[in-house]
């Protein structure tokens, strides 16, 4: 068995031609994984059958180190004011269009009755930028010739709604470039159900796994599915417990599921209750308590009418 230190000496010389790395001998990694060093494009070339096994375990490693790592917490992140961080649950925050911001239900909220008590023109509660019909439809044109990621992301999905699945794809498509989370999630529906391109489970996959990585729940719970009607247990229930830490209640009656079948321990369980109360304990506070009251209560006097 290799030791680090003879680790560290093979990672000084050339896979291929054995020379060291001295002077202007300058070595580069191999592009997939942390093994090998090489001094030359052609020796990287000339020792690529030899590695090609090692190289595609130790990326296939790598890639397992990142996405079965604990995200501090879910793709919306915190909300700009309160900074506390938003729910998952997306009927609890609002997204103001003309900066692409999401906000908490609560800062919002105490906006509006701020605006309210004072006879305030309504306005962003983030930007200062004033709230009605035109202009904000012509601030989301602004964000979407400036490629902001968040606002291709919805008026893609503006497009599905309407069934546009061509343009939903492309807007998609750029915003997962950009980096969007949602974006990512939103091609691996696609995928799934074949909305305007051939159903693939690998690029459903693909997409899944760049939005699991990125703290987005549903894609990480959906991956557990996927691993789990593909009969890879572990993967399955690790994804269900990195979800449910992050408060997610489907994931959480899947563990439990997998625990009454045997494929979860008990453990596995009481740590991921004790991780999702604590995840969904930390987006609380009075203000948005209070959003949430007022809600119940415009909602109930709606249902008396």
């Amino acid at each position: 068995m290799s030791t680090n230190s003879e680790k560290q000496d093979n990672m000084r010389l050339c896979a291929a031609c054995g020379i060291a790395e001295v002077d202007d001998i300058k070595l580069k990694e191999c592009a997939a994984c942390d093994l090998v060093r090489y001094c030359s494009d052609k020796c990287q070339k000339d020792h690529q059958p030899q590695h090609k096994i090692a190289c595609k375990k130790r990326a296939a490693e790598l890639r397992d180190e990142i996405l079965f790592k604990q995200p501090e917490g879910n793709h919306h992140g915190d909300c700009p004011i309160c900074f506390i961080p938003l729910p998952i649950d997306p009927q609890k925050s609002t997204m103001s269009l003309c900066c692409s911001t999401i906000l908490c239900a609560g800062c919002n909220f105490a906006n509006q009755t701020r605006e309210a008590k004072a006879s305030l023109d309504r306005r962003c509660p983030f930007c200062r930028h004033p709230v009605d019909k035109g202009s904000q439809k012509e601030a989301r044109m602004k964000r979407i010739e400036a490629n902001d990621p968040l606002a291709l992301t919805e008026t893609g999905k503006d497009a599905i709604d309407k069934g546009d699945y061509k343009s939903a794809f492309e807007y998609f498509s750029k915003a997962a470039e950009l980096g969007d989370v949602g974006a990512h999630f939103s091609l691996s529906l696609m995928y799934q159900e074949g909305l305007g391109v051939e159903k693939d489970e690998k690029k459903e996959v693909y997409h899944l796994e760049h939005a699991a990585i990125g703290g987005h729940p549903t894609a990480r719970h959906n991956l557990g599915y996927v691993e789990l009607k593909n009969g890879r247990i572990d993967r399955a229930v690790k994804h269900f417990i990195i979800a449910a830490n992050m408060g997610y209640d489907c994931s959480l009656d899947a563990l439990k599921v997998c625990c009454r079948e045997g494929l979860a321990s008990k453990e596995n369980v009481a740590s991921s209750l004790h991780g999702h109360q604590a995840a969904v304990d930390a987006t609380k506070s009075p203000q948005r308590e209070a959003a949430e009251s007022a809600l119940e209560k415009a909602e109930t006097v709606r249902v008396a009418r």
